[in-house]
């Protein structure tokens, strides 16, 4: 077997995660180089590599100038810094594995998909719900007609109160003009699988939700801008920051708030960073709940329900056919087949493979793929290529519009919409 050799672009916990691979697998994958311009990740991914030091850059620019260093390179950087390089990548003849969301323009996505057909490259997305054991064997039962012809689905990702307000509150994903629209930087796995079980294009999108609770008006009396700052409802507040990034756990998400996980750095990161904040005296405007609509070709219709106000971080759908439904629980690893008529029930119980970071072995399944077409040299497209992902993209970009103007939107005006020229 062919061993490819890869290059990190954005040293963050996703690019580290994904290359963990290569440690569990030094015979299919080496890490040979990354861009990171934060020098601890830099050094700590280049220690944990063995990366060679003429082979670790600040910037993606000072790779792309060398001659072409490796099979393929894994782009995981900010949302808005995902277009610059994949292009620069394509055009050096690299294939690409690049987080999702694509990018929170979606002109930009179009652009990057017909970039990668008119240089043959391999360019796959990280839509890794798709490789999961739960998503695909619900994929296989309704390709064997289990249910009978699917009409409808029902979707729920419950984010998880906490989640909200450490990622799409006080973390990197709080503002639509600094990453991406809620819809699309959250749920754009989900829309892909909808679309993918659905198994026909989506036609008609519509929309509804808003930022309701975590604003200044909905803040406890006398609550200051920090949590450290003397907060008179500290002990009862559910989100007061010490509880969350202050105990002995250094896992995720407090991972995310300082390079240095000692007790010292953590707390001045509270005082300092943008984690310490009161999760009502933020500058977020992302929604904190939003529903979506959505018709497809094959007259299969689905409803999803994205939401902050939950306990657990899952995914919980129902699938409703005409001879039966299924019934899922993403984090509990379960599915229930239920047969009209004789009403027998089937159960399904998965062995835990990875766990909400690594998205129930999702993430490892992904990079597996994607090594394997890359050793095919792009003879063949995966299960996540550029060619499925514009679509769920556009998808999300309809839903954010339908919400914010209040119509139904119908995809293929929208996507020929884009597809005009831009006035100067």
């Amino acid at each position: 077997m062919k061993k490819v050799r890869v290059a990190l672009i954005g040293a963050g916990l996703r690019g580290v995660n994904y290359l963990d691979y290569a440690l569990q697998h030094p015979h299919e994958l080496e890490v040979v180089a990354v861009a990171e311009p934060v020098a601890e990740r830099r050094n700590s991914f280049k220690a944990k590599h063995g990366i060679a030091d003429d082979m670790c850059f600040e910037h993606w620019d000072a790779f792309f100038a060398e001659p072409k260093l490796a099979d393929a390179v894994l782009i995981c950087t900010q949302d808005k810094q995902h277009f610059e390089p994949t292009m620069k990548a394509l055009e050096a003849g690299y294939h690409v594995l690049l987080e999702k969301p694509m990018s929170p323009d979606a002109r930009e996505c179009m652009l990057m998909g017909e970039k990668a057909s008119q240089m043959n490259r391999v360019f796959s997305i990280c839509h890794v719900l798709r490789y999961t054991n739960f998503f695909s064997t619900i994929r296989e039962l309704l390709q064997r007609g289990t249910i009978g012809q699917l009409m409808s689905i029902q979707h729920n990702e419950n984010v998880g109160y906490w989640h909200q307000a450490h990622s799409f509150v006080r973390g990197n994903w709080r503002r639509k003009d600094e990453s991406s629209p809620m819809i699309l930087a959250k749920s754009c796995h989900d829309l892909d699988i909808l679309l993918w079980l659905a198994d026909a294009e989506c036609v008609r999108v519509s929309s509804f939700g808003s930022l309701s609770h975590f604003k200044a008006d909905q803040a406890p009396e006398g609550a200051p801008l920090r949590c450290l700052d003397g907060c008179p409802v500290a002990d009862e507040c559910l989100y007061y920051a010490p509880k969350q990034y202050l105990t002995s756990d250094t896992n995720w998400p407090t991972s995310a708030i300082s390079d240095d996980l000692s007790y010292e750095a953590r707390y001045r990161a509270l005082q300092e960073g943008p984690y310490g904040r009161c999760v009502y005296h933020c500058d977020n405007d992302v929604v904190d709940h939003q529903v979506v609509n959505l018709e497809f070709a094959n007259s299969v219709t689905a409803a999803f329900t994205m939401s902050a106000f939950t306990r657990d971080v899952s995914r919980t759908l129902k699938l409703m056919g005409t001879k039966g439904e299924i019934r899922g629980a993403m984090e509990k690893n379960e599915i229930e087949i239920i047969h009209f008529g004789s009403g027998k029930v089937e159960r399904i119980s998965f062995e835990d493979m990875g766990g909400h970071v690594g998205h129930g072995g999702g993430d490892m399944g992904l990079v597996k793929d994607f090594l394997r077409l890359v050793r095919e040299d792009g003879k063949s497209q995966g299960l996540t290529s550029a060619h499925h992902s514009v679509q769920s993209h556009l998808m999300a970009f309809a839903a954010e519009q339908s919400r914010v103007d209040g119509n139904s939107i119908t995809l293929q005006d929208f996507a020929q919409q884009l597809r005009m020229p831009v006035e100067a």
